[in-house]
């Protein structure tokens, strides 16, 4: 399977050469800020996997663990692409940025604890922060 995608502006392009391992919905603080709205949808996959052309710039973050969180846009447009843990090999791919997103739909919701009283979660699992063993 082959996926892509990139910025608003067109500067920053991706082909992912494998399959999402898996999409979630955050509601954590920062994602909030960053995204500009309620949460974010992201997509786990295979660092190796994915091929990206363009300059990406780079804001290091601190997760709720303490750990490193590197949140990667264009220098361009500002659109948010990318996000990367201190998990080797994983990263995150911001939802919105895939070309057909029709595919993607979420698999939980992680830190509800800081979600919007507005926002709806359906019928996925939820989680106030990150559910065990991720």
């Amino acid at each position: 399977m082959t996926m892509t995608g990139g910025c608003l502006c067109g500067q920053i392009r991706y082909t992912l050469n494998a399959e999402p391992q898996i999409c979630v919905t955050c509601h954590c603080k920062n994602c909030q800020r960053q995204a500009g709205t309620a949460l974010s949808i992201i997509v786990s996959v295979p660092e190796d996997a994915l091929d990206i052309t363009g300059e990406v710039k780079t804001y290091e973050d601190t997760g709720d663990s303490g750990a490193i969180v590197r949140r990667q846009f264009c220098g361009n447009c500002g659109s948010p692409v990318f996000t990367r843990l201190e998990t080797p090999g994983m990263m995150f791919i911001k939802a919105g940025t895939f070309d057909d997103t029709s595919q993607l739909k979420p698999a939980f919701h992680c830190y509800t604890k800081s979600k919007q009283d507005w926002v709806p979660l359906g019928e996925i699992p939820t989680f106030e922060t990150v559910p065990p063993g991720m």
